[in-house]
C-alpha cells in the first residue's frame, strides 16, 4: 500500500498513566512498522499522565526516530488526545490505537484490504463474527458493550457493530476533514465521528480483529457509561440525521488471504 507524501503510515496512540503498558506496545509497534520498510510515524499524545508516562516515551523516542511524543498540558479525554495526534500526522492513512495494546498492532493487516477496496474509514471489531479471529472480554464488559451499542443504534449509529473499538483507520482527508469538525473530548468521540462520516457519506468498512481485555482499563462501566452517552446525546443533538448509507463488509476470507494471513493465525 503506498501513499501520495513521503510518510506512509501515521499511527496516534492516546495515552494518560500508561507508563506500565505503553512501552511494550510502542515497542511491538516500531518493529512492526520497521519490518515493513515504508515510512512511518508514531505519535504518542500524553494526555496530562501524573505517571511517569512522558518519561518513559522519551527514553524509547532517543532511540526511534519515528516515534514523537507531544506532551499535553492537562488532562482533557481521549477524544481531545486523539484529536490533537492526528491534527500533527503528515501520513497518507492515519490509525489511532489504544495504549493499553489490547489490539495487536499485526491487526491492521486485516484492515489494509478494505482500504485497498476503496474504504475511507476502516474500524476493528470486536462484536462481528468470525472463526478466525479471538476476542478475549470480561463478561461483564460483552454485556455492556452490547447494551451501549444497541443504545447508539437507537440514537441513530446504524449499521456499526462495535462503535468503541480503539483500532480505527483513515485516509488523510477524510481524517483532515472529521477530526477537524468533532468536538466531544471523552470517550463519546467515536460515536460522533462515525455519526458525522456517515452523514458526509465516507464509506466505512468494519472488520473483525483479535483483541484481549488487559488490566488496569481506564473506562469505568457505571462512571464512564452515562458520561458517554451525555456525549453523544449532545454530538447527536449538534448533526443532522444522517443521509441512507452503505457499511462495507470485507469477508473474513478475503481479508484473510490479501492479508497473507494463515487461518490459524491469530495476529499474536
Amino acid at each position: 500500500m503506498e501513499g501520495n507524501g513521503s510518510i506512509v503510515w501515521s499511527v496516534i496512540i492516546p495515552a494518560y498513566d500508561e507508563a506500565e503498558r505503553l512501552p511494550a506496545y510502542l515497542r511491538e509497534v516500531v518493529a512492526f512498522f520497521e519490518e515493513r520498510g515504508k515510512p512511518y510515524e508514531v505519535i504518542v499524545v500524553d494526555d496530562g499522565s501524573r505517571d511517569a508516562t512522558r518519561e518513559r516515551v522519551r527514553e524509547l523516542e532517543a532511540a526511534h526516530p519515528r516515534l514523537r511524543l507531544i506532551a499535553l498540558p492537562q488532562n482533557r479525554g481521549k477524544g481531545h488526545a486523539v484529536r490533537v495526534g492526528m491534527a500533527n500526522a503528515r501520513g497518507a492513512f492515519r490509525l489511532f490505537a489504544d495504549a493499553d495494546g489490547a489490539t495487536p498492532i499485526v491487526e491492521l493487516k486485516r484492515l489494509e484490504p478494505a482500504l485497498e477496496a476503496g474504504a475511507d474509514i476502516v474500524i476493528g471489531s470486536r462484536a462481528l463474527a468470525d472463526p478466525a479471529v479471538s476476542v478475549q472480554a470480561r463478561v461483564h464488559r460483552v454485556w455492556a458493550g452490547r447494551l451501549f451499542n444497541w443504545l447508539v443504534a437507537r440514537l441513530g449509529l446504524q449499521g456499526i457493530a462495535d462503535s468503541q473499538c480503539g483500532f480505527k483507520c483513515f485516509r488523510a482527508a477524510a481524517a483532515e476533514h472529521l477530526f477537524r469538525a468533532i468536538r466531544t473530548d471523552g470517550y463519546g468521540f467515536d460515536v460522533e465521528l462515525l455519526l458525522l462520516a456517515q452523514r458526509r457519506g465516507y464509506r466505512i468498512a468494519e472488520v473483525a480483529i483479535n483483541w484481549a481485555d488487559q488490566p488496569g482499563s481506564k473506562v469505568q462501566v457505571l462512571a464512564d457509561g452515562p458520561r458517554m452517552l451525555w456525549q453523544i446525546l449532545a454530538a447527536r443533538a449538534a448533526i443532522t440525521r444522517p443521509a441512507p448509507h452503505k457499511v462495507a463488509r470485507v469477508p473474513a476470507e478475503e481479508a484473510r488471504l490479501r492479508s497473507r494471513i494463515p487461518p490459524g493465525d491469530k495476529g499474536r
